[in-house]
């Protein structure tokens, strides 16, 4: 419904094709994309013309391997400045470094098959939000964009896309809660 808004036709008219990875994408020619996430009864869907995006929203919760977790997923850096946090920090942290990493993955349509070691993003919560690095490259990081998204709490969530900072929009809507 919300495609068929952007594309002037009806939700049942568009058809999708598949990234290698599984990323869909509208199959008719057009420059817009769009990425989906859901958690905790919160859905986002972003939408934009001329490049690929990727979006993802986590509910803050506490999560009994996060150490665990960070060690096996996180960059070394990551990793450290998480289990030097205090348990009250951890969770908020956890997931602000989660989200940003899942959508640039999402960006790139290569999803949890990519190393979420292989970058490094910043996610402490008095820090600006940005990538420090991809695949050691700080110009590789440097082409891309990392904005956090004003979720309300207790979510965090964030988008990703190659470019310069464009303006958000948000539009919320109860129209499809059940």
């Amino acid at each position: 419904m919300l495609l068929g808004r952007y594309l002037e036709k009806r939700g049942e008219d568009i058809q999708f094709v598949y990234s290698p990875r599984g990323k869909p994408m509208v199959s008719s020619a057009t420059d817009l994309r769009f990425n989906v996430s859901h958690s905790g009864g919160l859905a986002l869907f972003a939408f934009t013309r001329g490049c690929e995006l990727g979006v993802d929203v986590e509910k803050i919760r506490g999560v009994p391997e996060i150490d665990n977790i960070a060690r096996r997923f996180f960059c070394a850096e990551e990793c450290s400045e998480l289990l030097a946090m205090t348990p009250d920090e951890k969770p908020a942290a956890f997931f602000r470094c989660w989200t940003r990493k899942e959508a640039y993955i999402k960006a790139t349509g290569d999803g949890l098959s990519a190393p979420l070691d292989r970058f490094r993003v910043t996610f402490e919560a008095d820090e600006a939000t940005r990538f420090v690095h991809i695949n050691d490259s700080r110009e590789e990081a440097a082409r891309w964009t990392l904005q956090n998204l004003g979720v309300d709490s207790p979510f965090v969530g964030a988008l990703a896309y190659v470019g310069s900072p464009k303006e958000v929009s948000y539009l919320r809507s109860d129209a499809f809660r059940t």
